[in-house]
């Protein structure tokens, strides 16, 4: 599956939870819905991945997670805050260069329109 068909899919999943939902719950109500809504539709789906951190030639667990983790490919994380800060998306900046990723979504679901929770991260 392409790149782009995949993040349409997941923000297809996305609206979806966003719609049922709603915004003002809790971070880990909107993961386990989406992470529901992306097996439905045929997704391979890691939830709270382990991301150690490679330091001076070794690999630590420093006790960083991923959300979720999409075919593999597609990181995303999950917010639920009154307004996305500059350091969410160097978060989300710094989990793909230490994963190797080349494509992440922040998603802030505490908000009326989705569509401005939505920021695609590319590395």
């Amino acid at each position: 599956m392409e790149l782009n068909d995949l993040t349409y899919q997941i923000i297809g999943c996305v609206y979806k939870v966003h719609s049922e939902l709603g915004p003002g719950l809790l971070e880990s109500t909107y993961e386990i819905c989406l992470e529901y809504e992306l097996l439905q539709v045929g997704l391979t789906v890691e939830r709270q991945k382990p991301l150690p951190v490679h330091y001076d030639g070794i690999k630590l667990d420093a006790g960083y997670r991923i959300d979720l983790l999409v075919n593999d490919l597609v990181l995303l994380e999950l917010k639920s805050v009154e307004e996305l800060a500059p350091i969410h998306k160097s978060q989300v900046m710094t989990y793909l260069k230490l994963s190797g990723l080349k494509l992440g979504l922040l998603l802030n679901f505490n908000v009326q329109d989705m569509k401005k929770g939505i920021i695609r991260i590319i590395m």
